[in-house]
């Protein structure tokens, strides 16, 4: 019995692969950009979702979501390149192609400083799609308005986000009541190692497998090289040092879709380029994603104590709504052990295929269907969704992608348990 469902296991898993266009490889070349990781900008495809049970419907959605595109999170970037492209400029060591990107860099200078962190209009769009598509996949939890709460972190380009899904929501439907909040009451729930945060934890950090044995990974990454000769003559004197400033050029150009600015760096580095250097850096994406994951374990809590409620009727909510960061929706999916991130392999050549760096993109969101059985309201599936895909578990099902909310429950609240 145990190899029979270890079987439907795995067949979920690559029933999601299939469905997310083949394996990490393979959607990386049907869409090189997918090679930007954490930067990539939210793609919407269509989707066509696996039909519930007969007699289950939608009745509550519990969701999480990242902040929509924005410019670079901190200051550190621009104001770099803005010094590093101005010394080798004034000393004549820029190349051609150099020159050419650093007059299109300084043109732009002062909007991308000014709007460093902040929200793009893609990023609003994002978010606004992703509420119509919500509501449009799932009308039977919204037909009727009702409750939505909707929390946010503190950062402005969240409470964005949120405002933008919200909007779009009650333009959905004029009936929808949205509580939205931005508070140090609700950081627990949403970003539970911010700061500002008043309730403290003192989660372990988890350490990865595949760290142990890093000497058999068979990727490259000799982009630095290649970046720093085409844009500088020579990178005597610079400031920074070489490994900072390539990363600094990498940086920028992976960002660049997000504030409209593709194009500004021609042909220094290529999409061709990142994709050969994408095992390497989706490696310490998954140390990081990893790492964390046990101190998103107040978000999973609120997960499950807020589905408890919606369930037993003492919350009216049709749906509990989060925004945050990176750094949490990315430790949350490996936590939740979504299309097998948990699986912690020894190979590091293996991690590819548990964890894709681009599932944290810009405005990347988990949504946890619930459904009711009509004849028997006790019974309770849920299904997951991971940017509008259908997500494997790692509990046993005989319904995918739907899962029995009493496994799923027992699962998680086992999984938090043991860490504590």
């Amino acid at each position: 019995m145990r190899r029979f469902f270890t079987l439907l296991l795995l067949v979920g898993l690559s029933l999601t692969a299939w469905a997310q266009g083949g394996s990490a490889l393979e959607q990386l070349r049907q869409d090189p950009r997918k090679s930007y990781g954490n930067d990539y900008p939210y793609l919407f495809e269509t989707v066509q979702p696996t039909p519930a049970p007969r007699g289950y419907k939608p009745f509550y959605i519990s969701h999480y979501a990242r902040h929509g595109s924005r410019y670079y999170w901190n200051e550190t970037l621009y104001h770099q390149l803005d010094t590093l492209l101005t010394f080798a400029h004034d000393r004549h060591q820029l190349t051609a192609e150099g020159e050419a990107f650093y007059g299109r860099f300084m043109a732009a200078k002062q909007e991308l400083i000014t709007g460093i962190s902040e929200l793009t209009q893609l990023g609003w769009d994002q978010h606004q799609r992703i509420a119509r598509t919500m509501y449009n996949r799932f009308p039977e939890v919204f037909r009727d308005g009702g409750y939505v709460l909707a929390i946010s972190s503190l950062s402005g380009r969240c409470v964005l986000s949120m405002s933008a899904f919200c909007q779009e929501l009650v333009q959905c439907n004029p009936r929808i009541e949205i509580r939205e909040q931005s508070s140090r009451f609700t950081l627990d729930a949403v970003v539970p190692n911010d700061k500002e945060n008043p309730v403290k934890h003192d989660f372990p950090k988890a350490k990865p497998r595949y760290e142990q044995h890093r000497e058999l990974f068979r990727g490259k990454d000799d982009l630095q090289n290649k970046v720093l000769a085409r844009v500088f003559t020579s990178t005597d004197g610079l400031p920074g040092g070489p490994d900072r400033i390539a990363g600094d050029l990498i940086n920028l150009y992976t960002s660049l879709p997000n504030i409209g600015y593709e194009g500004m760096m021609g042909s220094i580095i290529t999409d061709e380029e990142m994709v050969e250097r994408w095992e390497s850096s989706n490696l310490g994406a998954y140390s990081w994603v990893f790492g964390d994951q046990y101190r998103m374990i107040p978000i999973l809590d609120d997960i499950i104590a807020k589905a408890d409620a919606a369930i037993a009727g003492t919350s009216s909510h049709r749906a509990d709504l989060r925004f945050g960061h990176d750094g949490n929706i990315g430790p949350l999916t490996v936590l939740m052990g979504l299309n097998g991130a948990d699986r912690d392999p020894e190979d590091p050549n293996e991690v590819k295929d548990c964890y894709q760096n681009w599932e944290t993109c810009k405005a990347s969101n988990i949504q946890l269907v619930f459904y009711r059985s009509r004849r028997h309201p006790g019974e309770v599936l849920v299904k997951c969704l991971l940017n509008g895909f259908e997500a494997s578990l790692p509990m046993q099902t005989d319904t995918f992608p739907y899962y029995k909310w009493e496994d799923v429950r027992a699962f998680y609240r086992n999984r938090c348990d043991s860490v504590r």
